[in-house]
């Protein structure tokens, strides 16, 4: 989904909803730092209803930011945007918080009183003033570096999308008829990818063939608002998967790193690249969105003469083609297994706004992935054929980025498991 109202918060809220969150032991302080940011991100941007492209693009600036800070305190992984001499005697936790700090009064200005209040807990942590400075140095040059790098991305520009009434072409969806939104995305630029178009997924089925007509008879059974062959579980996995996937599957990343420790390095650089995978995985699938321009499947199945249908869950305002939901769970999984060196990750999970608080439990990290593909289709919002291109773009979007960016140095190479 594009746009939900969530609840607001003040910032003494946002801040006792962040000290809330269960983070490591006090013995790995500065790796406790990197999910303290990464809480404090996702849960203003929450706050703040911003949609899932905009905080792509912000969660990625952010972890490449603090991935940079940490790396300038001691050089372990190659750097993103800040190639700079190494600096041993900055403090790691003051140097993420600085980072983390100047990204986000940058990007979601909204509480920067909270986090002035966060960022001056990590300083009162560090006793020693030279150290205290140094970190606070490293962190603004790392995070001055990444947003100038992105600061001229196309990000903010404006492009119009004509529809046109023929068979197979995006159209505004009912009930609302909400105009195309993101035109631009897929014109941006990537984080990792060489060009938006590099993975782009083949064209979906035409419209009247055989496959074409067969996705439109699942979807109008299994997607539909009302007398749909739905199961129950069906629909709780629709609702479970519909939040922002930038929230979900951070929170995924969060939780699969609880019980897996890390030092204050292997943290930032694991976040980083799940958000440059995710990040790169909307721009992606945006490009092949407006490439392809494939219409809905509410709009098909109208136009094949069931004029009240409705999907069970509202459709986003963009083209069907690939599912970008889809790619950015596949991203987002298959990241996080590369790097964990493995996908038999077991973890339970609760889904977040608007259907918050259902509990689903997964035996890997690609189940997890299938299943969030698969909701799109029960959601009713997603044909098949955009749900597996979505899944296959997803890997390849991430691949790429894990062998291609912030790579071991060759004194730490050992530390990357084997694909």
């Amino acid at each position: 989904m594009f746009i939900y109202q969530r609840p607001g918060l003040t910032g003494a809220l946002l801040i006792t909803a962040i000290l809330g969150h269960p983070l490591p032991t006090r013995a790995a302080a500065a790796a406790d730092e990197v999910t303290r940011w990464n809480v404090v991100a996702t849960t203003t941007a929450a706050s703040t209803e911003t949609d899932p492209l905009t905080e792509s693009r912000i969660f990625a600036i952010l972890h490449v930011a603090i991935h940079d800070a940490v790396n300038s305190v001691v050089r372990k992984y190659q750097p993103y945007a800040l190639d700079a001499p190494a600096v041993p005697g900055a403090s790691v936790d003051v140097a993420v918080a600085a980072a983390a700090r100047e990204v986000l009064v940058t990007l979601l200005p909204q509480h920067a009183g909270a986090y002035a209040a966060l960022y001056e807990q990590a300083l009162a942590r560090e006793t020693d003033a030279q150290t205290r400075l140094a970190g606070i140095v490293v962190g603004r040059r790392a995070a001055r570096a990444v947003l100038d790098l992105r600061a001229v991305d196309g990000a903010d520009r404006e492009v119009p999308y004509v529809p046109r009434d023929v068979a197979g072409d995006y159209r505004p969806t009912p009930p609302d008829l909400t105009p195309a939104m993101f035109v631009q995305w897929g014109g941006i630029a990537p984080f990792a990818l060489q060009t938006a178009s590099q993975f782009r997924p083949d064209p979906p089925p035409a419209p009247g063939s055989p496959r074409a007509r067969a996705e439109v008879a699942e979807i109008r059974r299994i997607g539909r608002a009302d007398d749909s062959t739905r199961t129950e579980e069906q629909s709780a996995i629709a609702k479970f998967w519909y939040e922002n996937s930038t929230q979900g599957w951070n929170r995924v990343a969060r939780a699969v790193l609880e019980t897996r420790p890390m030092d204050a390095w292997d943290r930032a650089r694991f976040y980083a690249l799940v958000n440059i995978a995710m990040a790169d995985g909307f721009i992606a699938g945006f490009e092949g969105k407006y490439h392809y321009r494939f219409w809905r499947p509410v709009t098909a199945i109208r136009d094949g003469g069931d004029a009240t249908w409705l999907s069970f869950l509202p459709t986003p305002p963009v083209p069907d083609h690939p599912s970008t939901h889809t790619v950015l769970g596949a991203a987002a999984a298959r990241t996080m297994a590369r790097l964990l060196g493995t996908d038999l990750v077991s973890f339970t999970m609760e889904s977040g706004a608007p259907y918050a608080g259902i509990r689903r439990q997964f035996w890997c990290l690609s189940e997890a992935a299938r299943e969030n593909g698969a909701s799109r289709m029960l959601a009713g919002i997603h044909f098949r054929s955009a749900v597996d291109s979505g899944f296959r773009l997803g890997e390849q979007v991430a691949d790429y980025a894990v062998d291609t960016q912030l790579r071991p140095l060759a004194a730490f190479v050992e530390r990357e498991p084997s694909r």
